[in-house]
Order: C-alpha cells, then sequence, then structure tokens
C-alpha cells in the first residue's frame, strides 16, 4: 500500500490551485503546508506538490516519457466523474481522450481523463452507477 506521492513542481501557487480542487472534490483534506510544498491526505494516503529547489531542468511534467505516467483515483458515481469532467476546464485541468469519453478506457471503463497545466494525468473512475 502507498504511503504518500510526493509530486515537483514547477509553480506551487498553480498546483494548490489545480491539485488542491481536485483532491478537495475528491474527499481529501489539507494536511502539510510549508513554504515550498502543501500535501492533502484520505485516510492513511497523502500526495505532496513541491516547489522544490533540487529541481533541475524543465517547466513541466512530460507523462509520455519514463517515469509517472498518471494517477488514477476512485471519483465516486458516474454523475460524480461527469461534474468533475465538466469543472476540471475552469480549475486548469484539460479533458484528453473527449472524443472517446467516457469510455476511453475501454467499452466497461468509465472514467475521465484530464491533463493539468504541468503536463500531469488524473484518471478519474466512477465505481459504480
Amino acid at each position: 500500500m502507498l504511503h504518500h506521492i510526493e509530486l515537483w513542481v514547477p509553480d506551487l501557487g498553480r498546483a494548490v490551485d489545480e491539485w488542491g480542487w481536485l483532491l478537495g472534490r475528491l474527499g481529501c483534506t489539507p494536511y502539510q503546508e510549508w513554504d515550498r510544498g502543501r500535501s492533502w491526505r484520505h485516510g492513511t494516503l497523502y500526495l505532496v506538490v513541491e516547489e522544490s529547489p533540487a529541481v533541475r531542468t524543465g517547466t513541466g511534467h512530460d507523462r509520455l516519457r519514463p517515469g509517472l505516467n498518471h494517477l488514477a483515483f476512485h471519483a465516486g458515481t458516474r454523475a460524480q466523474v461527469d461534474a468533475l469532467a465538466q469543472e476540471g476546464p475552469a480549475h486548469g485541468w484539460t479533458p484528453l481522450f473527449a472524443d472517446r469519453y467516457p469510455h476511453a478506457g475501454g467499452p466497461d471503463h468509465y472514467a475521465a481523463y484530464l491533463e493539468n497545466t504541468d503536463g500531469f494525468e488524473a484518471e478519474l473512475v466512477a465505481n459504480g452507477p
């Protein structure tokens, strides 16, 4: 089981806005806050966004390079997934695979795929009808 996930971001303020909205809507609560980072918790798992001074190069994440491709979240009912997909663009998230929504993952998989300004992808999976 995962303990936490830490994402290094090029702009903490933007990450707090984008991830904070999404994680809040998914039932996470603010957990930690420091000069260069924030975290949100759900149960025992927490997710960190940090603008680390150790970041070497680049201005955003490239999900198509080796490393993290995306994070998939349980997102509630199909109606809740639909609402997140609709609200996402107002909070910095761009729909991916819109032409195949909500079955881009296959005919039996109901999910929205969103990408934020920094190139991180979130898959929002429906848990039921």
